[in-house]
């Protein structure tokens, strides 16, 4: 069963920075597992922020976010980043990691697809 766990959310004024954190556990001994990020604001559907394959190499990012957030894991520590630059006050949500044993560049871009979920982490951005 892997376990993840999310850290870094908080409050950051609008054209701020913030990165979150998501450790992994339990996953997969040959560690073939794409991680990746969602969001869900007050009211709203959850939306899917971005994901990187297995390996890194490939990662595939929401349209709101492309171009503002990163996305990047380490292996070693079994962890997964996403940065965040030029937030704005629409970025306001609970940030929820996201993993799927998968092989796949782009193992998921719906919640539905997603076998594992963080406990969520709140990012507010003031304007």
């Amino acid at each position: 069963q892997v376990q993840l766990v999310e850290s870094g959310g908080g409050l950051v004024q609008a054209g701020g920075s913030l990165k979150l954190s998501c450790a992994a556990s339990g996953g997969p001994s040959d560690n073939v597992i794409a991680m990746g990020w969602f969001r869900q604001a007050r009211g709203q559907e959850r939306e899917f922020v971005g994901v990187t394959s297995w390996t890194g190499r490939t990662t595939y990012y929401g349209e709101s976010v492309r171009g503002r957030f990163t996305i990047s894991r380490d292996n070693g520590e079994n962890t997964v980043f996403l940065q965040m630059n030029s937030l704005k006050p629409e970025d306001t949500a609970v940030y929820y990691c996201a993993a799927r044993p998968s092989r796949s560049a782009r193992a998921f871009s719906k919640p539905l697809e997603v076998d594992y979920w963080g406990q969520g982490t709140q990012v507010t951005v003031s304007s």
